[in-house]
């Protein structure tokens, strides 16, 4: 309908949109150095592009997740290429969107951080959020651009937290769904990001947590309780994987629903499912898998494994189904059907979204994470 109204539109001329915009966004990739610092590479590229394109006042706008000091950064490259002295403003607006769910939660967004110091930029950036109802914060941009990654490694730390009490609620047999429950309702702390599992992955969390170390160190900080969370979510994986093997009385058959590392999307990085694979084939046993949208991109990630065309065909002939991704249409599936078609009636529910109870009156030995 945008483009149908002349409001959106196409190029490949970087120049073109440049001159024709008065903001411009910067998304390109920021993803992990050898260090795990952001690599800013492309980040650069695009501002001598911008600095040499540019034919009056823009706005231009760090929306990529970049180290803090990167608005000044942007801003000395445009000024050191631009071939005449031109206005310009270098801001920073994080973006906090989801995979899956990104067009939602543009719209109706929690709140919208602008980190400048120009009114003027401040002005053009607030009437263009105007439309959209949510707090809007106006800060310097350093505190944005820390903004974003705090963000992120707050949650990220909820994550591995949870991962750590589903393993104390392993020992003591406790049941971490009932725990997560309890704390939820606790208004502080809330139910987001309270779900045990195989760890966190994505394009996010793992990739925010290893620069904000690298901000860290570089400013003379042992950030160790950062750094506990990334050790908890590199355990989690290989907790699994040892706690597979032990279900397992030799090399077996292992079938794996689920490779993308959320549901809803076919993105690989980082996605637990890359690790426990690769641990479980380090253990000596064959892996089958399937993903609904994912597989493509897995070939890239993951070697000598077969693809099966359905979880039905991932069930036959398996000594095990583990489940990594909970994608929507695993929890309905025919479970007796899938009882049929294993050797051996075992499910390993790494996201505990599944019944238990259900699953063990049809027949099934059931594991799940801190359960």
């Amino acid at each position: 309908q945008a483009v149908s109204l002349g409001r959106l539109q196409f190029s490949a001329d970087v120049s073109e949109g440049v001159v024709a915009s008065d903001v411009i966004f910067i998304t390109v990739g920021t993803p992990s150095d050898h260090n795990g610092a952001a690599d800013m590479s492309a980040v650069k590229a695009v501002a001598v592009t911008l600095a040499q394109s540019m034919d009056r006042y823009k706005v231009v706008v760090d929306k990529s997740t970049m180290p803090v000091g990167s608005s000044k950064l942007v801003a000395k490259i445009i000024q050191e290429n631009q071939p005449s002295p031109l206005e310009y403003d270098v801001i920073s607006n994080p973006e906090f969107l989801r995979e899956g769910s990104a067009v939602e939660d543009f719209l109706n967004p929690d709140r919208i951080v602008i980190g400048t110091d120009s009114e003027r930029a401040a002005g053009i950036m607030s009437e263009l959020y105007s439309p959209i109802r949510a707090p809007l914060m106006i800060t310097d941009p350093a505190s944005a651009e820390m903004i974003k990654y705090a963000s992120n490694c707050f949650l990220a730390t909820k994550v591995s937290f949870i991962n750590a009490m589903a393993n104390i609620c392993e020992a003591v047999d406790a049941d971490v769904k009932e725990v997560a429950l309890g704390m939820g309702y606790d208004r502080r702390i809330g139910f987001e990001f309270l779900r045990a599992g195989p760890g966190f992955g994505g394009s996010c969390f793992p990739k925010d947590s290893r620069a904000m170390l690298s901000i860290a160190r570089g400013n003379g900080y042992d950030f160790q309780l950062l750094q506990g969370v990334l050790d908890v979510n590199q355990a989690q994986q290989d907790i699994i994987v040892d706690s597979i093997n032990g279900l397992l009385n030799e090399k077996s058959r292992v079938g794996v629903l689920g490779l993308s590392f959320k549901p809803n999307t076919d993105d690989m990085r980082d996605s637990p499912a890359i690790k426990v694979i690769a641990g479980l084939q380090k253990k000596g046993h064959d892996i089958v898998a399937y993903d609904p949208v994912a597989v493509d991109n897995a070939k890239k990630y993951l070697q000598n494994i077969t693809y099966a065309a359905g979880p039905y065909e991932t069930a036959e002939g398996s000594d095990i189904i583990v489940l990594i991704t909970e994608w929507e249409e695993f929890k309905y599936l025919d479970w007796r059907k899938m009882k049929d078609l294993l050797n051996k009636p075992i499910v390993f529910d790494t996201r505990n979204c599944l019944d238990p109870q259900t699953l063990r009156r049809i027949g099934f030995t059931y594991q799940g994470i801190g359960r």
